[in-house]
């Protein structure tokens, strides 16, 4: 499964192994899932869970200052994956509510992951990548076991636990 072989910052990692799209995909999941006060609508879970799709697609997770050196072009190319990803799974576009917290979410996990997996220093993240979120201690994610917390987990193992949770969610989805 592609998503699981496309990795986060480049590859970089502190760790022996990067961090996948699809763990980062299942991190920000779970922030949103810790913080909703009532259930999140399945529709929301499946639009955090899939948010990074088009990564699979294009085999890179491109890093916002070059999607800007890249234009519209890329942006274009990048809004007819997800159109496709969104056309797959019946997903409405975002409210704008639920699309704050969802950003919100997806930046704090970034925030994260520079810390505890790429290894960035604290005031690196806020300083050098502009990262103002907050940088949580304590990994969100329900780990296999055997794993550390924010250790990134191999392809087949992040495979194995996104294609887990989208099942669920789409057979959820169904009735």
């Amino acid at each position: 499964m592609r998503i699981a072989r496309t990795y986060r910052w480049g590859g970089d990692s502190a760790w022996s192994l990067p961090l996948s799209v699809a763990q980062h995909s299942l991190t920000v999941l779970a922030l949103r899932r810790q913080w909703a006060t009532q259930p999140l609508p399945i529709e929301q879970q499946l639009k955090c869970l899939l948010h990074d799709g088009e990564e699979a697609f294009l085999s890179f997770d491109c890093i916002t200052p070059l999607k800007g050196v890249l234009g519209q072009p890329f942006k274009d190319v990048c809004d007819r994956l997800m159109g496709a990803i969104e056309k797959r799974y019946a997903l409405s576009a975002w409210e704008a509510e639920e699309y704050r917290v969802h950003k919100e979410a997806d930046r704090i996990a970034a925030a994260c992951e520079a810390v505890h997996v790429v290894g960035w220093q604290r005031h690196e993240v806020r300083d050098v990548l502009g990262i103002t979120h907050s940088i949580l201690d304590e990994d969100p994610l329900h780990r296999p076991s055997g794993y550390a917390p924010w250790e990134p987990w191999p392809a087949n193992v992040a495979a194995d636990l996104f294609m887990k949770e989208l099942r669920q969610l789409t057979e959820a989805r169904r009735g």
